[in-house]
């Protein structure tokens, strides 16, 4: 399983910060995680809208 960032991004850079490999990017709107993501959840605890969730 991995986490995946859902429309309540507000594009903040946070969760980019906090990802030990490097697997969240800019998207168009919103940041998004791509399949090198390890479910650490690293992202998930630094959103400040809870936008990260397990998938």
């Amino acid at each position: 399983m991995m986490y995946v960032i859902n429309d309540s991004c507000i594009s903040c850079g946070a969760c980019e910060a906090e990802c030990p490999v490097n697997a969240i990017s800019a998207g168009d709107s919103i940041y998004v995680i791509n399949t090198d993501c390890i479910d650490c959840g690293a992202c998930a605890n630094v959103c400040p809208v809870d936008a990260p969730q397990p998938e």
